[in-house]
């Protein structure tokens, strides 16, 4: 079995790439420990100044793998995604992302933890959570009408449907479009030229930016109440059932 994040460290800048192309990087229960595993790790580390999160093969991140979490155990505070979510909610270092081809459900929610994100000009991303009989989670609900303001938020919430990147960077989803073939090497440089600043002033200057926690680490619980009982609805169950019969990963 492949390594489900692949990890690279330069010039202060641990890269972690997530490593399932051939099912768009859905993830699973693995991939949600190597994240917790990786940042946890990078944050212990005196050399990473800068985390760079990345995806293998055509897309970002298709959302989570819908078998781990029909079959898995039961959502609780003890799932394997909360271990990372609370752990992106609480990274003390810069976060850059690179985001190209799909990114949908916690493929778009994460980024709201990221400070940098630099978009392919064919990304699409979508957040189709209610689509599928469920809520929001990773603190969107609280992050997304933060950045672009309730109206906004609502209609990609409460519609769930694709946008592209130039309309995540009119929102102010994303700070950069480029071109596809440079995404990566685009996103690396930024994450390098953060890398080279001054690191007091800038952890300072990151964690004024972000506030205290405390209220994001609260609303990532209270979704996850609440999308664990959802999870157990009827309507989540008609919703995937129709979904799966299209074959596609889900938030």
């Amino acid at each position: 079995m492949s390594d489900p994040l692949l990890t690279s460290s330069a010039d202060g800048v641990r890269e972690m790439r997530l490593n399932r192309p051939e099912k768009r990087n859905a993830i699973t229960y693995a991939m949600y420990e190597a994240l917790y595993r990786g940042l946890t790790g990078a944050q212990a580390d005196e050399t990473v100044r800068v985390v760079l999160l990345t995806g293998e093969g055509a897309g970002f991140c298709a959302g989570n793998d819908l078998n781990d979490f029909l079959n898995g155990p039961e959502f609780s505070s003890e799932h394997p995604v909360m271990g990372f979510l609370h752990t992106l909610a609480t990274f003390g270092k810069p976060l850059v992302a690179g985001v190209h081809g799909q990114a949908v459900g916690i493929g778009v929610t994460m980024l709201l933890h990221c400070d940098l994100i630099v978009a392919s000009r064919t990304a699409q991303l979508s957040m189709p959570f209610v689509k599928l009989g469920l809520v929001p989670e990773a603190a969107s609900s609280l992050l997304l009408p933060r950045l672009v303001g309730p109206q906004r938020a609502a209609e990609l919430l409460l519609l769930g449907e694709p946008f592209d990147a130039a309309t995540a960077f009119s929102l102010g989803l994303v700070n950069r479009v480029v071109e596809d073939a440079s995404l990566l090497s685009e996103a690396r440089k930024l994450a390098l030229e953060v890398a080279r600043q001054p690191q007091g002033a800038l952890l300072e200057t990151r964690r004024l930016l972000r506030g205290e926690p405390d209220q994001i680490r609260a609303r990532i619980d209270a979704e996850a109440r609440i999308f664990g009982a959802q999870l157990r609805s009827e309507e989540f169950r008609t919703a995937i059932s129709a979904f799966l019969a299209r074959g596609r990963a889900a938030p």
